[in-house]
């Protein structure tokens, strides 16, 4: 008899709780905060007529529910549920510093898919919601509210702006790196183009 033990081999195992795993929410209290202020915000510019005729009031709940939106997202969110940051500091020569930062090698890994997805079609949503409040306030020439929306706008628009710059990195932009591969073109055809022969002039044919 032969004593070997058959041994189940389960290819493909690793992979599939890899990509479960991704598919996860992985911090959801993370995730509900990303989502709870801005909701709430929109809520309050469409209903707030419904619990206080006070434009002051509605205003102040309005800009805190923004203001906290903003915090949330630029210092916890986008970290936890994108692996990304930006954020500004003084040098020594008191000069203002942007900095974008992004995980990288394995630890962009970690990033869970679904998170990642709730994370940027929020901000890109919420932005549009604001863009048409925008243009409904000049249409109905209720002009008391534009203000609040371009505060939504400009708040939300920042954090999308600075997202941005940390999943591009410091790429050149397309004008600067075809710029630059034109004038290394130019440089080395000047560099290698063999030098124009030289002309005889009368006196070297007479002499």
């Amino acid at each position: 008899m032969d004593d070997t033990e058959d041994v189940a081999l389960n290819f493909g195992e690793e992979e599939d709780q890899e990509i479960q795993r991704r598919k996860n929410i992985k911090h959801p209290i993370a995730v509900f905060f990303h989502l709870v202020f801005r909701v709430c915000s929109i809520l309050a510019y469409l209903f707030c007529g419904w619990f206080s005729s006070s434009f002051i009031l509605n205003f102040i709940v309005i800009i805190l529910l923004l203001s906290m939106d903003f915090w949330t997202v630029k210092n916890i969110t986008g970290r936890l549920l994108v692996g990304l940051r930006w954020w500004n500091h003084i040098d020594e020569d008191g000069k203002s510093q942007w900095i974008y930062e992004s995980r990288k090698g394995a630890a962009k890994n970690l990033v869970s898919t679904a998170e990642s997805q709730i994370f940027w079609l929020s901000l890109i949503v919420i932005e549009i919601f604001w863009v048409v409040f925008f243009f409904g306030t000049l249409f109905t020439f209720n002009f008391k509210w534009l203000m609040i929306v371009i505060v939504g706008i400009l708040l939300n628009g920042a954090n999308i702006y600075g997202y941005i710059r940390c999943k591009l990195g410091t790429r050149k932009s397309i004008s600067s790196i075809a710029g630059s591969f034109l004038g290394a073109q130019v440089f080395r055809n000047m560099v290698s183009q063999p030098s124009p022969t030289k002309v005889p002039t009368l006196e070297s044919i007479l002499n």
